[in-house]
Order: C-alpha cells, then structure tokens, then sequence
C-alpha cells in the first residue's frame, strides 16, 4: 500500500454512500478494480452491512466480489466526523464509523486472513486512538501502523 489510497481527517464526507462512492472511486481511477466495482460495493454494504462497534468507536470495512478486482488493494478513510453504517449482522442498528477500510482483494481465498489482521490491528483502542489522531500529512506514519500489523 502506498499513501495514495490514504485519507486522514476528512472532513467534507457526511454519509455512507458518500464514502463508499470516494473510496470506490479513487480504486477505479487508479486502475485496481473495474468500473462496477462501485456500484457492486454500495449494493453489498445494502444487503450485507459492515458496520462494527468497538470499545468507543466505529469501523467499517466494506468489501464486494473478487469479480470486480483487478488488483488487491486496501484504501482507509478516518474522518474528522463519524457518519452512521449499519452494525454487521443487523437490519437497523447504526454505528457511529470514523474509520473506513475499503478492501479490494483479488483472490478470494486471502480475504479471511486480511479480515482477521485488520480485526486484530481494530481491536486495540490504543492503536486506532493513534491512527485516528494522525493529520493528513502523517501519512508515513499511518503506513508504519499498518505495517507492524502487517495489513500491508
């Protein structure tokens, strides 16, 4: 991962589509999915939310079929604001998420493994306090974070 797929204190998104659409959008412009891939991740997140509750924060990691991959690739918004998904697993609770991480992940099969590090890396308050305080020009910084978590 390089940092051209990092977006630090966002302060211009106000709800979920929205960053479904920024995130899918800057994956397509560059090359590593295909243009359905936008559509095809707002149309999954419809039917099979991604929204987790932690301790004092929400994540979401959205995600859709390999199908749409050309390249894997992890994109991750914080934002200054959190903006409501819905809980994982339910039909209508929300979850305040100020943390995004969008995978597009080419072979299916590496999917789970990539699901459980980032879990394990969201897991620690300490280090999503830490990422979550990083300003958009501490990009190297959030790249060393996930680099001790091996997520890239």
């Amino acid at each position: 991962m390089t940092d051209e797929l990092l977006f630090l204190q966002v302060s211009e998104i106000k709800e979920k589509n929205e960053a479904l659409t920024f995130l899918s959008q800057q994956l397509t412009q560059q090359g590593y999915v295909t243009e359905g891939f936008t559509d095809a991740i707002i149309a999954r997140e419809a039917v099979f939310p991604t929204g987790l509750q932690f301790e004092d924060y929400g994540v979401a990691i959205p995600h859709t079929d390999s199908d749409y991959v050309r390249e894997t690739k992890i994109a991750i918004m914080t934002l200054k604001e959190p903006v409501p998904f819905i809980q994982m697993a339910t039909e209508n609770q929300t979850v305040e998420v100020r943390v995004i991480i969008m995978l597009a992940i080419k072979d299916a099969h590496t999917q789970l493994d990539m699901l459980q590090r980032i879990i394990g890396f969201l897991q620690d308050p300490e280090t999503v306090s830490t990422l979550l305080s990083y300003s958009a020009e501490q990009k190297e910084d959030v790249l060393q974070l996930l680099s001790h978590f091996h997520i890239i």
